[in-house]
């Protein structure tokens, strides 16, 4: 359950503000249906996060323990820092693939989260944790806390969240993590 919790936790307050939730709020004003966008949102989350816990799930197969803690710790230290980085989304990167609302932001938010701060979070929590479908699970919804009320309230929403001070906890959960880990906490408790 705390793995759950914690990747949720972790994956919500880092897409505040992300690209994501920036293609969130394009898709919304371009579209104006927001059910499919969320189905879509979904969709291209769950794929995306489960291949990107399989991997963290293998890389935990391969790397030995001491060699994981190291890659992990460092790992996670570099995802705070890179959480104080501000995203910008281009309009290129909504494709018209005439697939309809659905299809395109499948394609789009699949697209848009490879290499993205999410995305390797949901590596690494795989990798740290050994409980890949918890730590899907838990980005999948993060996703969702986020992005849902982007595509139904959209603007309105954005101007009212202080991104700066949600990406500051976030970085911090992130950091206290990392260090966790290179320290070697946590093993028996779920940190």
């Amino acid at each position: 359950m705390n793995t759950l919790l914690v990747s949720t936790g972790v994956v919500a307050l880092a897409e505040v503000g992300d690209k994501t939730q920036l293609l969130a709020f394009i898709l919304a004003a371009r579209f104006r249906r927001p059910w499919p966008i969320i189905w879509g949102i979904l969709v291209a989350t769950l794929a995306n996060h489960a291949a990107a816990g399989a991997l963290g799930a293998w890389i935990t197969d391969v790397l030995s323990p001491q060699a994981l803690r190291w890659i992990l710790g460092i790992a996670f230290l570099a995802m705070a820092v890179w959480m104080m980085v501000p995203d910008e989304l281009g309009d290129e990167e909504v494709p018209r693939t005439g697939l309809g609302v659905f299809g395109t932001t499948v394609i789009a938010f699949f697209l848009a989260e490879m290499a993205d701060k999410t995305q390797v979070a949901t590596v690494a929590l795989a990798a740290r944790y050994d409980a890949v479908a918890a730590v899907v699970i838990g980005t999948t919804l993060g996703m969702m806390i986020a992005n849902v009320p982007a595509v139904l309230l959209g603007e309105r929403a954005a101007h009212k969240v202080p991104v700066r001070l949600v990406h500051g906890v976030a970085a911090g959960v992130l950091a206290v993590i990392g260090a966790a880990t290179l320290l070697g906490m946590g093993e028996g408790i779920g940190i």
